[in-house]
């Protein structure tokens, strides 16, 4: 895509950590579809070319105004609210400044002091807005529904990634750690592997330099009870091949220690998986209790276990939760609901500047 002129930007998002993160994924997902509705560009030392972005040292020498007047900077960090600041009043850049907030702990002196200084501050869920001292509009991440679908051949895509046909799969994906509760869902899947010859586990991701004698214990672990053949673990894949992994699913589990949002379980949902997740993130927001999938208090092995295999006995109530899931998002978590919602923020930002 070519990169757009700067001179002709309303909104810009910046993104100033090139390791992949959840920050990232976000501006990766929402600013193309943004782009549709309204001038705006990443500003990031490196995106998908499929990305409107402008290099980073363009924010020096860009003219003090947009075309409407002001622009809209879009900070999801704190060094990215610095950023905004030093740009505003150092610089003399006319901007309107909004931060948007996923974290659920108290926020330090900086952070409360940078909070203050926005125009407009989002949160990312109710749970989230709570630890802000002042208001903020609640927009919930959103998930694209095409790209998450279910599958149109489960049998199929099970023997295309090498995964038995006739077994009810539980998987838990993203980086390998306690604080993601890897163990938590590698004890429960044993417990149930015990009861049922039917279950298998897939835990899928990356154990990071000091998580790998983690993920080496729990490999461990898996093999002294005998289940190395049916609880397995694959390398992390590029996000365009993970629909797949939670299209062969029958149940999802998220059994996180702590999370700031948290949006494995909507990409299972909207995959048409129900989810076994934690109270934590924005968990209790997103799983329809009963009616999409469970939840069980944080590192509660026995919760979690007892849940686990309840679920997993029941092929036919998993199929009905399943459907209901991906019903679940098709009206409540599209992208395009969230990228719109923060849309129209800009919009009113740019006109009430």
């Amino acid at each position: 895509m070519p990169r757009p002129e700067i001179s002709q930007i309303d909104v810009i998002a910046p993104n100033f950590k090139r390791r992949l993160s959840g920050v990232t994924a976000t501006v990766v997902r929402l600013v193309p579809l943004q782009a549709r509705w309204i001038a705006i560009a990443a500003a990031a030392p490196a995106l998908p070319d499929e990305v409107p972005q402008i290099p980073l040292r363009a924010l020096v020498t860009m003219s003090r105004s947009g075309p409407s007047g002001p622009r809209v900077w879009h900070a999801r960090r704190n060094v990215e609210m610095i950023a905004g600041l030093a740009l505003k009043h150092l610089l003399r850049k006319r901007l309107q400044l909004l931060f948007t907030s996923a974290s659920q702990r108290q926020h330090t002196g900086l952070t409360k002091w940078l909070i203050r200084r926005m125009d407009h501050v989002v949160a990312t869920s109710a749970r989230t807005a709570a630890y802000l001292e002042r208001d903020a509009t609640v927009i919930h991440h959103g998930i694209d529904a095409d790209q998450f679908s279910p599958p149109a051949d489960r049998a199929a895509l099970r023997r295309a990634l090498d995964l038995p046909q006739d077994a009810v799969i539980a998987g838990c994906y993203g980086r390998i750690r306690a604080q993601k509760g890897t163990d938590v869902f590698t004890d429960a899947l044993l417990n149930a592997m015990d009861r049922d010859p039917r279950v298998v586990g897939i835990v899928m991701g990356r154990a990071t330099d000091r998580h790998q004698a983690f993920e080496a214990g729990l490999r461990d672990r898996i093999a002294a009870r005998g289940h190395a053949d049916r609880l397995l673990f694959r390398p992390e894949v590029p996000v365009w091949q993970m629909a797949d992994w939670y299209r062969a699913l029958d149940l999802y589990i998220a059994p996180q220690r702590w999370e700031g949002f948290g949006l494995t379980p909507l990409e299972a949902m909207s995959c048409g998986v129900p989810v076994l997740a934690t109270r934590v993130g924005a968990f209790e927001e997103l799983v329809a209790e009963g009616t999409t999938g469970r939840l069980v208090p944080p590192d509660d092995l026995t919760a979690m276990t007892e849940a686990a295999a309840d679920l997993l006995s029941d092929p036919a109530r998993l199929a009905a939760l399943g459907a209901a899931a991906r019903q679940h998002v098709l009206q409540n978590f599209r992208i395009e609901t969230e990228a719109r919602a923060l849309v129209a923020i800009y919009r009113d930002l740019l006109a009430r500047a």
